[in-house]
């Protein structure tokens, strides 16, 4: 099942979302949407309803933790509610700019592969990095974040950088114009 956007809304109630955390994920579906929406145009193929439940929901699992394992505890919450895998995959892989199955290990996660690397996976964890609190945020704000925490930096630049091939422009400038335009 891929829910709507009141489905979603309803499991994040379910599980215990906050305001806050609902309001964030409300913001990064609006991102995801209007990056996806370009992709689209310029010939990707991708679905958008995965999209936009895996946006809504990508931190449905704060409700247990505030710990990296919230994507982790997010994949289970929906797949426990029967979500289409590939929403599941898409919140379970969300988190950082991805983790690779050695990192997992060392952090004392299941033993996934936490890269995203569909296109509909690349673009809800973009447009989350976009996205602080319930407002946009500049990327380089979020690079520097990532060096601050000793994060890898190189995994970040290349999830922009290959949306940026895909597109054919840079994404983050094309959602800021895009969500300009529909205000």
């Amino acid at each position: 099942m891929i829910p709507s956007e009141e489905e979603a809304i309803a499991l994040h109630r379910k599980y215990g979302s906050n305001g806050i955390i609902i309001n964030h994920c409300r913001t990064v579906s609006r991102v995801a949407i209007a990056l996806a929406e370009g992709l689209r145009d310029s010939g990707k193929k991708l679905d958008l309803d995965v999209i936009r439940a895996a946006a809504l929901l990508h931190d449905i699992g704060r409700s247990k933790t505030r710990a990296v394992s919230h994507g982790e505890e997010g994949a289970e919450i929906l797949m426990k509610e029967g979500l289409d895998n590939r929403v599941v995959q898409a919140v379970r892989c969300h988190v950082g700019a991805g983790i690779s199955l050695e990192e997992a290990r060392s952090m004392g996660l299941p033993g996934h592969d936490y890269i995203p690397r569909t296109l509909e996976e690349r673009i809800v964890c973009f447009a989350d990095k976009m996205v602080g609190s319930d407002k946009l945020m500049s990327f380089n704000d979020e690079v520097e974040r990532f060096i601050r925490k000793k994060h890898d930096v190189y995994r970040l630049l290349e999830l922009k950088n290959g949306l940026h091939r895909e597109l054919g422009q840079d994404p983050e400038k094309f959602v800021l114009d895009k969500l300009k335009e529909s205000q």
